[in-house]
C-alpha cells in the first residue's frame, strides 16, 4: 500500500475528551486506533484555565493538563496519535473512506466522530484577549460559574441556554447582569419568567456590548451601549459570560450523515450510532444538552464499545 493509502481498523476523528477516551478504549481492545487531532488539539478544554469539575483531580487542573494527561493515557495504550486534519470523507461504502490534509487517504473499518463544537463569541479584541488570558471570559457557566462565587457577573445572550446560564449564576453570583440585543429574549416563557422574577438579575434590553474592560489580566467591568438611545454605561463585573450558541464542527459529514437543523449529528437513542454503519459519534459533535467534559468521556467510553461491537458482529459474520 502507498504511503498515501492506509487502512485503519478505527479511525478516531478529533480529540479532548470524547476522542482521547474513545481511543484508550480502542486501543485497549486491540483496535489499533488511529486518531488525528485536528485544527484544536485538545478541543474546547485548552481554552479552560481551570477544571474542577471532572473527577479524580481533587486539587483541579488545566484544561491544557488534562489533555496532555488524556493524551499520555491513549498512547500508553499504542494509539497513534496523529497532527492533521480530515479534509474530506465518502461514507458511501462498506469501507469508509476519508482524506487527510488534502492529501493522505484512509481505508477504515470505523470512523468514530469526536469533532466537538465551538462556542460562538462576539469576536470582540477585548474579549478575545481576556479569554486567551484565562481572565474572567467563559461560555459555559456551569463549567467556571464557581470562580465567581459572591462577585458580579454580565451575561450576553437572550434564548433558552442564557436564560439557563444566568438563572445558575444567580445562585452563585451576588449579581447577575443580562444583557440582550434586541428589545424582547427569543427563550421560551417559562425561561423568559424564570430570570425576571430572580431578585439579583438585572436585564438590560437593546443592549450591546462595546467592550470587555481589566486591568491587563483579569476582567474588571464590561462598557456597553443602549442601541436605541445611544447611551454608554459602564457595568463592573469579574465575570464575562457569553451564551449565544454553539456552533458543532460537522460540516463536513452533512453529506453523509443525519444531523439536526443546528448541525449537531443524529444519535440513535442510548447508544453512539449514527445512521451510517460503522460510524460512531461522541461528546459536543451530537450534544447540545450537558457539553461538560466529563459527559463528551462518556460518550467516547461508549463509542469506542459501539464501534469494538460493530467489527465483532461483521467479522462473525464473514467466519459464518
Amino acid at each position: 500500500m502507498s504511503d498515501n493509502l492506509e487502512h485503519v481498523k478505527c479511525l478516531i476523528i478529533g480529540s479532548g475528551p470524547a476522542g482521547y477516551t474513545a481511543a484508550i478504549y480502542a486501543a485497549r481492545a486491540n483496535m489499533s486506533p488511529v486518531l488525528y487531532q485536528g485544527t484544536q488539539p485538545g478541543g474546547q478544554l485548552t481554552t479552560t484555565n481551570e477544571v474542577e469539575n471532572f473527577p479524580g483531580y481533587p486539587e483541579g487542573i488545566t484544561g491544557p493538563e488534562m489533555m496532555v494527561e488524556l493524551r499520555k493515557q491513549a498512547e500508553r495504550f499504542e494509539t497513534d496519535v496523529r497532527d492533521g486534519w480530515i479534509t474530506k470523507i465518502d461514507f458511501s461504502g462498506d469501507v469508509h473512506r476519508v482524506w487527510v490534509n488534502e492529501e493522505k487517504e484512509i481505508l477504515c473499518d470505523t470512523v468514530i466522530i469526536s469533532t466537538g463544537a465551538s462556542a460562538k463569541y462576539l469576536n470582540l479584541p477585548s474579549e478575545q484577549k481576556y479569554l486567551q488570558l484565562g481572565g474572567g471570559v467563559s461560555a459555559c457557566a456551569v463549567c467556571d460559574g464557581f470562580f465567581y462565587r459572591n462577585q458580579e457577573v454580565v451575561i450576553v445572550g437572550a434564548g433558552d441556554s442564557a436564560c439557563e446560564e444566568a438563572h445558575y449564576l444567580s445562585k452563585l453570583c451576588k449579581k447577575v447582569t443580562m444583557l440582550v440585543r434586541r428589545d424582547e429574549f427569543r427563550a421560551s416563557k417559562i425561561m423568559e419568567a424564570r430570570v425576571k422574577n430572580t431578585a439579583n438579575i438585572e436585564i438590560l434590553f437593546n443592549t450591546e456590548t462595546e467592550e470587555v474592560l481589566g486591568d491587563g489580566s483579569v476582567v474588571t467591568g464590561v462598557k456597553v451601549k443602549n442601541n436605541v438611545t445611544g447611551e454608554t454605561q459602564v457595568i463592573p463585573a469579574t465575570g464575562f459570560f457569553v451564551a449565544i450558541g454553539h456552533k458543532p464542527n460537522t460540516d463536513i459529514f452533512k453529506d453523509f450523515l443525519e444531523l439536526d437543523s443546528v448541525g449537531y449529528i443524529k444519535n440513535v437513542p442510548g447508544t453512539s450510532k449514527t445512521n451510517i454503519p460503522g460510524v460512531f459519534v461522541s461528546g459536543d459533535a451530537a450534544d447540545k444538552v450537558y457539553r461538560q467534559a466529563v459527559t463528551a468521556a462518556g460518550t467516547g467510553c461508549m463509542a469506542a464499545l459501539d464501534a469494538e461491537r460493530y467489527l465483532a458482529a461483521k467479522e462473525a459474520f464473514i467466519e459464518a
